[in-house]
């Protein structure tokens, strides 16, 4: 790897632009192709080639990254141009599933084209900037080749030959994340009602939510023994506070609509019987029958 690699970047949305600034940034010519026009004025004057059609795009030369907005239109941009990318290098920074991760693996193996997948850990503020992640699955020689180049926008982890698992990673911890900032939103609403600001109440509830997240750990313990039997907090107790959090909102006039999703988890797994178990229980609930 040399300054001199170049890129092709189809693809650009606010985070395609934050990778191809970076790579910029750092010395290495760009081709950039978005289907929208317009938007690569500012990258041109840094220093890109805009190319006119995908075709033109994609031959440019260098691995070419895919930044789209779903698997469907990396799908519609890709197709046409198969036979063109026969031979090259395809890495795909687009959200998908897991299994639509592998089904383009699939696609491009089936056309010669080596494939890494990856998933953005990020937001593009953060892109070439401490913080910022990003995953990778599929061809570990491709990782390999180009590592110096992905370690311009973030730090790179390989997570294996599965296409898949980089998405299945990403989307997974994100599971974790928007319910946990959907659940402060519910909170700052309730005491917002009684003049207190959002800010106040984030400096009240993050150092609480950072220690809650210690737990982890032992959580997955647990779940990865699948016993529950000897909980803090049973199941029993932990409905009637979860019952008494969805009241006080009701009362302040704010759907709690986050904790009522949890409730009905905890709900389903006393109802079964478990109600003398741990909190953690309510995985089985979302387990695959």
């Amino acid at each position: 790897m040399t300054t001199a690699t170049g890129t092709t970047m189809l693809g650009l949305g606010a985070m395609g632009r934050a990778l191809v600034a970076a790579l910029l940034k750092a010395g290495h010519p760009v081709t950039v192709w978005n289907r929208t026009p317009g938007r690569a004025g500012e990258l041109i004057e840094r220093g890109a080639v805009e190319a006119g059609t995908v075709h033109e795009a994609v031959t440019a030369g260098g691995p070419v990254v895919v930044c789209l907005y779903d698997h469907a239109s990396v799908r519609q941009t890709l197709t046409p141009v198969a036979d063109a990318l026969r031979g090259r290098t395809v890495v795909n920074l687009t959200t998908t599933t897991p299994g639509e991760a592998r089904e383009l693996a699939a696609w491009a193996e089936e056309r010669g084209v080596a494939y890494l997948d990856g998933a953005i850990m990020a937001i593009p503020p953060m892109i070439g900037a401490p913080g910022a992640q990003i995953l990778y699955s599929g061809d570990r020689e491709v990782f390999d080749r180009y590592r110096d180049l992905f370690d311009l926008w973030a730090a790179s982890t390989y997570d294996g030959a599965d296409a898949g698992l980089a998405s299945l990673f990403d989307l997974a911890i994100l599971s974790g994340m928007y319910p946990l900032f959907s659940g402060f939103l519910q909170g700052a609403a309730m005491v917002r009602t009684a003049g207190v600001t959002a800010a106040e109440f984030a400096e009240r509830a993050a150092p609480f939510l950072a220690a809650m997240t210690g737990s982890f750990a032992h959580t997955a313990q647990l779940v990865d023994r699948g016993d529950y039997s000897a909980p803090v907090q049973s199941l029993d107790w932990t409905i009637t506070a979860l019952e008494t959090i969805a009241r006080a909102g009701r009362e302040q006039g704010v759907a709690p609509i986050p904790v009522d999703m949890v409730t009905a988890l905890v709900r389903q797994q006393i109802d079964q019987g478990h109600g003398s178990e741990g909190f953690d229980r309510i995985i089985e609930g979302m387990r695959p029958a």
